[in-house]
């Protein structure tokens, strides 16, 4: 048994707030001063930064067993998903998961026969071989499985979504769902927060956890009114970014 593994699910499962941050920079260290400063969970994106498998084991390594490591794939990919599982991630998050088939198979490449048609190895998460019976034996019920409601068509179909056995949370995309209503970039236009409810609804009738990214206290605080527990905020390029400008204002 993996207690960080045990502790983020039971945690999330419980509605419990859960304080994260994205780490997009492939360095170990930025994970680990994330981790030093108090953030109880870290979203590792493999879908947009630079994160390979490589950096991504690095990350592990140095932070994985203090604190849950939840890793964006870069798409519904049953090797994608299997790689970074077998590096010792703590669960996954899925994109544009639009319908319940799809909601399915995040599940069933996530998890072990016979509840899934996840690939037996050898590696990092099995400590090289040492733990493998361990670990075969308690994964499935430990790796958690995040979907992401981003798109129009989950909308429609986030219903169907939620009543997936083995979905875990979904965590809410307003930029991209935005994006696929026409409406770039406008996270607060009627036909997007209509969009929102929508999805809040559903996933709260189903009791399936919710999860909000935003850039500051402001974007994300809304939506921890309406019940949102698994809260990513900011990324680490924004910290350095916003750091070093406002220093470098103050030093002028």
């Amino acid at each position: 048994m993996d207690d960080i593994r045990v502790s983020f699910k039971s945690r999330l499962a419980a509605g419990e707030q859960l304080l994260g941050t994205m780490i997009t920079l492939p360095t170990a260290a930025v994970a680990e001063i994330m981790v030093e400063l108090g953030y109880e969970w870290l979203f590792l994106d493999g879908e947009h930064g630079p994160l390979e498998s490589a950096e991504l084991t690095a990350i592990l390594q140095a932070v994985a067993r203090r604190v849950a490591c939840i890793v964006r794939v870069p798409a519904l990919d049953e090797v994608a998903i299997k790689k970074v599982l077998d590096l010792g991630a703590s669960g996954i998050i899925v994109p544009q998961i639009n319908t319940a088939a799809q909601a399915a198979d995040a599940v069933r490449f996530a998890r072990y026969a016979p509840a899934g048609v996840r690939g037996v190895g050898l590696a990092r998460a099995h400590g090289y071989g040492l733990n493998f019976q361990e670990y075969v034996e308690s994964a499935n019920d430990e790796i958690s499985v995040i979907v992401q409601a981003e798109h129009a068509d989950a909308v429609e179909n986030i219903g169907q979504i939620v009543a997936v056995d083995g979905v875990d949370a979904v965590l809410l995309g307003p930029y991209d769902l935005a994006a696929s209503l026409g409406k770039m970039g406008q996270v607060d236009d009627p036909a997007v927060t209509a969009a929102i409810e929508q999805i809040t609804l559903a996933c709260q009738a189903a009791n399936i956890p919710l999860g909000i990214f935003g850039v500051s206290v402001n974007a994300i605080r809304p939506y921890i009114e309406r019940g949102y527990s698994l809260l990513v905020g900011g990324t680490d390029t924004i910290f350095l970014a916003s750091a070093g400008a406002a220093m470098l204002k103050d030093l002028r």
